[in-house]
């Protein structure tokens, strides 16, 4: 692709620049706000090589914004003491988080403009040298034929998880602009040698640094493999010439201004259509999904609520299990594998109880308990998974979740808090966050916990009678299970269309709570055990 960047072009003379430029900003000044008050998001970002100018094309147009809707995120090198760390290990996981927690962490809201300096495809750029070349990231090394083949096995899934991370913006309100600033071999070597030579720059441009751009030819084929690869049709690479500064900025405020006036379209032909349509509060859920799904789908029609443990029984096998989780945290803890937990299930089914058991053989500085209460007016001005991109487990730490993610196919499809296309697009978002989770090193495990109507009504009857459980009895309780019906398909479209071989449901039989208890400790232990590989 980048070939197609004229790199020849006639110079744009100041008084050509100036008229034009002025006329695009005032566009753009006026966009920001509209945007701002309609909820419309923009996600800016700048690939390129070092020192083709990328910082000094994001701050001119960022003088002119408004700073209260702006944020720039510059993107640091990968840490090699880190990926050095994990690789030594050997256990599969390749760092304390995934990698494109750092992109979902820094996304600002809709309504405002998020610029990258340097982002995702930098940060797989820098892996892939890292997992061939090792520390030096392949200085003065050639890529040979071999070397291309691994790069192309190696960038599939990183390939698959920012094309999610872009699709989704899209869906859910953002525009995506991606600029790659293009510059020759001669003049990135002048300039980063400029900027070297003088002392208030020269920490800009470290020896390393200076030294890599020898490996300009190498590097222009990985480029040029990434951007064909990543060149969609909803988020397209825009190739500038950094070379001319004045065409750069007329391209990127350009661009920038016809991304937010399609965005504004499509965001009042949205709401127009909601308008005539409504949101409704239930509909079935999409027949398919593009995941490869499980053998054999759990189904609430097939649960044997008789499954049951007598106190003693349960004392022995409780303890017995906590005490081998005790140990197995640790091992894990040392190893540096991560752990996520996750429960859903029906109101009163017992999952607090779960929690408190498998909690209580954990070191209390090892775990967090994430509980998922309605979103706050900032999360809900995101996509629906950035609170749990921003709530994962550090590696060799445990994340507990209290419900999930699994809300808006559940509760927000039942009452209606997402539109029907929000709540079948979910699915294979949901199954594409499990799938980076697990591509991450981490061990996901995901439970709902069962129980009859007839069990429920009695625990809510319990609840209300007791002075120490009423609280967890609200009117929202018996509201949803007056519409058990709906949430039972909802259940089982869910099961349907996210039980992946990588991700499994597993359902917990919690009419007798003790047996719930016991049976996730185990099934906790044994994925532990087979991950540790012990026997």
């Amino acid at each position: 692709m980048l070939e197609k960047v004229n790199l020849l072009d006639e110079r744009l003379t100041k008084e050509q620049y100036k008229t034009v430029y002025s006329a695009l900003i005032k566009k753009l000044v006026v966009l920001q706000q509209q945007a701002r008050a309609e909820g419309v998001g923009l996600v800016v970002l700048f690939e390129g090589w070092n020192g083709a100018g990328k910082g000094s094309r994001i701050s001119d147009i960022v003088y002119h914004l408004d700073a209260r809707a702006t944020t720039v995120c510059v993107t640091k090198d990968i840490d090699e003491d880190e990926l050095n760390y994990f690789k030594e290990l050997g256990q599969g996981v390749n760092g304390f988080f995934p990698a494109m927690q750092e992109f979902w962490s820094a996304l600002g809201p809709r309504g405002n403009i998020t610029f990258f300096d340097r982002g995702w495809y930098t940060s797989v750029i820098q892996r892939m040298l890292f997992s061939l070349f090792g520390s030096d990231l392949g200085m003065e090394k050639k890529i040979t034929d071999k070397h291309k083949q691994k790069i192309t096995s190696l960038s599939g899934n990183p390939m698959q998880s920012m094309a999610e991370f872009e699709s989704q913006l899209i869906a859910d309100g953002y525009a995506v602009l991606k600029f790659f600033v293009h510059i020759s071999e001669k003049e990135q070597v002048d300039r980063l040698a400029k900027l070297y030579m003088n002392p208030s720059t020269q920490w800009r441009v470290s020896k390393e640094k200076l030294s890599r751009s020898r490996n300009y030819k190498r590097a222009y084929w990985l480029y040029d493999e990434l951007l064909e690869q990543s060149d969609t049709a909803a988020a397209p690479w825009i190739l500038i010439n950094g070379e001319d500064k004045r065409l750069a900025n007329l391209t990127i405020c350009a661009e920038m201004v016809n991304a937010l006036e399609g965005a504004l379209e499509s965001a009042h032909e949205k709401k127009r259509q909601e308008s005539l349509q409504g949101r409704p509060a239930f509909e079935l859920a999409s027949y398919s999904s593009r995941f490869s799904q499980t053998a054999i789908t759990p189904s609430l029609d097939e649960v044997e609520y008789g499954l049951a443990l007598d106190e003693k029984e349960y004392r022995t096998r409780l303890k017995a299990q906590q005490e081998k989780l005790h140990d197995l945290e640790l091992q894990m803890f040392l190893k540096r594998i991560p752990l996520v937990v996750m429960f859903e299930g029906w109101d009163a089914a017992g999952k607090g109880g779960i929690i408190k058991r498998v909690a209580q053989a954990l070191d209390a500085r090892a775990y967090t308990v994430f509980p998922s209460p309605a979103p706050t007016p900032v999360e809900l001005l995101h996509p629906h998974l950035w609170r749990y991109w921003t709530r994962l487990p550090k590696a060799g730490h445990v994340g507990i979740y209290d419900r999930s993610w699994y809300g808006r196919v559940l509760v927000e499809r039942v009452e209606g808090y997402a539109s029907t296309a929000e709540v079948c697009r979910a699915y294979d978002e949901i199954n594409a966050f499990e799938l980076d989770l697990v591509n991450w090193g981490a061990m996901l495990l995901k439970f709902w916990v069962e129980i009859s109507p007839e069990e429920q009504l009695r625990r809510f009857y319990q609840r209300e009678e007791d002075p120490v459980k009423i609280w967890k009895i609200t009117q929202d309780d018996w509201r949803n299970r007056d519409k058990y019906p709906q949430y039972k398909t909802a259940v089982n479209d869910m099961f349907r269309l996210t039980s992946t071989p990588f991700a499994p449901w597993v359902i917990l039989e919690s009419e007798n709570k003790l047996y719930a208890r016991v049976k996730t400790l185990e099934i906790i232990n044994a994925t532990l055990e087979k991950r540790l590989q012990i026997s």
